[in-house]
Parts: C-alpha cells; sequence; structure tokens
C-alpha cells in the first residue's frame, strides 16, 4: 500500500515577491493607527519606543532568518520550534502566531474602516476582510504582486506626507504647547514599544511563506533584512511628525487616523485625502499578507497534527483553502467586537511569545548551520519577555490605550 505524501506548497516567489509582502506587512496598520496609542502610553519618549521596537524586531529577524536558512519551511517559528525544541514550543509559538496575527489583521480591517467610513469602521472591516480573502485565495504570486503594488504606493504617499507636513511644521502647529507629552513612566515607554512592535512584525509573513519562496538559504535573510531596513528609515521620519504635532493635543483629542489628523491640522485638504487612500491601501495591503500568513501556519499546524487536519488541505490553486477561511472567519471576529488598540496591544504580547520560541529554537542551532553569535537569542529572548511583561503590567494598571 502506497502512503500518499503530505501536501505540499509551490515555490513562485523571488526576492521582490517576499520583500513585497514584508514591505506591505509593516508598511500598513501600524504607520497608520499605531501611534495614537503609542503616544498616550510613551508620550515624548515616542521615539525611545519606537527604537527599543526596532531593536526587538531586528534581533527577532536575526534568529528568524537564520532559522528559515535551514528551515525553509511554511509555519515559521511554529516549525522551528517543533524542529528544535519538541511539539510543546511549536505548538505554543503557532499557537501565539495565529492569535497575534488574526489580532492584527482585524486591527488592518478596522483602519480600512476608520479612516475610509469612520462611522461605520466595523461593517466596513468585515466587507474588506471578505474581499481581501477572495484575493488570497487567487494564489500566493496574486498575493505578492497585490502587496507589491501596495507598497510602492504606501511609501510614495509617506514621502509626501512628511516633505508636506515638514514645510508647514514652522508656522501651522506653532500655537500648540511646546512641551512634551508626559508619559506613564518607564513601563509605558517599554510597552508602547510592544504597540509599535507590531508594526514591524511584517518580516514574519515572509519567513512563514518559507515554503513557497525559490532558493530559500539566499532569498529569506535577504528579503527579511531590506524589507525591515526600509521601513525603520519611514517610520523615524513619520514618527517626528507625529511626535511634534500630535504632542501639543490632548490625549482625548487625537482621532484613531493620526495621519489624517495631522494632515488636516496642517491645513491641508488634499493630502488629508490622499493619506486616507493611502491607509486603506496599506491595511488592505497588510491585511492581504496576515491572512496569507496565518493560512499557511495553520496548514503548517494541520499538516503536522496540531490542527483540524481538514485545514491541510491545498486548492488548485495551490492555496490551503480552508486555513485560509479559518484565518478570515477570526479576523472579521475581531474587527466585530474589537477595538484598534486593544487588538494591536493583543497582537504584540502574542508576537513577542512566538518570537521568544523562535529564539530558544536558535540556540540550539550548530555553528555549522549558521548559529548565529550567542547574544543575538540571548538578548532578543530577554527583550521578548520585558516588552511582552510591559504590555501586560501597564495594559492590566491602567485604562487601555486610545484608539
Amino acid at each position: 500500500m502506497t502512503v500518499a505524501e503530505p501536501p505540499a506548497l509551490q515555490r513562485r516567489l523571488g526576492l521582490g515577491g517576499a520583500v513585497a509582502i514584508g514591505l506591505a506587512a509593516m508598511l500598513g496598520t501600524g504607520v497608520f493607527a499605531a501611534w495614537t496609542p503609542a503616544l498616550r502610553w510613551a508620550g515624548g519618549a515616542l521615539l525611545v519606543s519606537l527604537l527599543v521596537a526596532a531593536a526587538v524586531a531586528a534581533l527577532n529577524a536575526w534568529s528568524t532568518a537564520a532559522l528559515a536558512r535551514v528551515h525553509p519551511e511554511a509555519g515559521g517559528a511554529y516549525a522551528y520550534g517543533r524542529i528544535r525544541l519538541g511539539r510543546g514550543a511549536g505548538l505554543l509559538a503557532g499557537s501565539a502566531f495565529v492569535v497575534g496575527k488574526v489580532a492584527s489583521a482585524g486591527a488592518a480591517a478596522l483602519t480600512v474602516g476608520t479612516y475610509l467610513w469612520p462611522e461605520h469602521s466595523r461593517v466596513v472591516a468585515v466587507v474588506v476582510i471578505a474581499a481581501v480573502l477572495a484575493l488570497d485565495l487567487r494564489g500566493v504570486t496574486r498575493t505578492a504582486f497585490g502587496s507589491a503594488l501596495s507598497a510602492a504606493a504606501v511609501i510614495a504617499v509617506l514621502l509626501t506626507f512628511v516633505g508636506v507636513v515638514s514645510a508647514h511644521l514652522g508656522y501651522a502647529v506653532s500655537t500648540g504647547s511646546e512641551s512634551a507629552p508626559a508619559s506613564t513612566g518607564p513601563l509605558g515607554v517599554v510597552a508602547a514599544a510592544g504597540l509599535l512592535f507590531v508594526a514591524f512584525a511584517g518580516y514574519a509573513r515572509i519567513a512563514t511563506l518559507g515554503e513557497e519562496v525559490r532558493d530559500p538559504a539566499r532569498t529569506l535573510p535577504r528579503a527579511i533584512a531590506i524589507a525591515l531596513a526600509g521601513v525603520l528609515v519611514v517610520y523615524v521620519a513619520v514618527g517626528v511628525i507625529v511626535l511634534r504635532v500630535l504632542g501639543n493635543v490632548p490625549a482625548d483629542e487625537r482621532s484613531p487616523a493620526p495621519l489624517d489628523q495631522i494632515a488636516r491640522m496642517v491645513d491641508q485638504p488634499a493630502l488629508a485625502t490622499l493619506v486616507r487612500v493611502a491607509a486603506v491601501v496599506a491595511a488592505g495591503g497588510a491585511l492581504l499578507s496576515l491572512l496569507a500568513g496565518v493560512g499557511r501556519t495553520l496548514f503548517a499546524m494541520a499538516r503536522a497534527g496540531d490542527a483540524p487536519s481538514g485545514l491541510a488541505g491545498v486548492s488548485r490553486h495551490g492555496v490551503p483553502r480552508r486555513a485560509q477561511l479559518a484565518a478570515a472567519a477570526g479576523a472579521a471576529l475581531v474587527a466585530a467586537i474589537g477595538g484598534i488598540g486593544g487588538a494591536l496591544a493583543l497582537s504584540g504580547f502574542s508576537i513577542l511569545a512566538y518570537y521568544g520560541v523562535a529564539h530558544l529554537a536558535a540556540l540550539r542551532l550548530r555553528r555549522d548551520e549558521g548559529r548565529p553569535p550567542l547574544a543575538v537569542p540571548v538578548v532578543g529572548l530577554a527583550g521578548c519577555v520585558l516588552v511582552a511583561s510591559s504590555l501586560v503590567a501597564v495594559a492590566l494598571g491602567a485604562a487601555p490605550p486610545s484608539g
């Protein structure tokens, strides 16, 4: 009797497609929505929180890239944890990834609704999830193409936003208080890094698509590094403007659509319109990548027996159809009952747990397998624990972040 081989995905993605998926994922919800709740916790130390988030993300990327070279499989840290640490660790990572990214997907859909039609943001969010699911089900090459268009458009708009607002900072917002907004203390600054970390986590989608990337040992590390470095430059530029403008606005008057609010504050209605369009495109692109990543992780878990076996099926387009449907259903639930700030906090905590497993798995790599320097997984794991615990402490000890 012949034993059927487990279903496999097809390697269709090159470097450009992998970078596009990572860029679209990172230049999505975070850059258009995370600033408002993060500013409430970090205050004038917002840029410190941003740098902490970037540092943790870079260490996570280093460990992830080292593991991806050795284990170019769908599932990311779920697969790495299972192979290197055992089934329990893999299940923890996979579950954390699914919960975190479903929350991120819900936040992305809500961002679309907030910028597009704020009075009915939840209804819009559910409709958008259904539309993105239809595109995802057509195959990963279409996902990469859509992500490339999204990333290019968003970068162009953000550069325009930075340039136009910078030109007006000298007089358009000079009437506000020049004092930096107060933070909720050092714990709040670190917790805000957890919210902003979600905006850097797009490279996780690159790793989870590892089974669909050509020459993964070479492509995955390069794609992660390029996407992360490019996004950091953009985020610093936007973060400076957010702090300068919205730092002078009382917390209860800050909009959950911060870049739109800034464009209107500098009396640039055309720019505000452009920002709203870009937010819809960006969050939609992030949602596209998020659903793809969650679906592939559920597929990998089902194939290994850690999720219902029905989720391991692959459609004629080479897509794990049922897993994608399950991911979309979870995101729709978050969008229907949650809020952007709370969804980002849940996502940040869960994804930090996911990367904690990745760092532990990286410690098990041998030197001949390209093990990173010991400090990378050790400091990275400590950073994940610190930021995640700060998120919990601040969330439980204070009102939830606005937005």
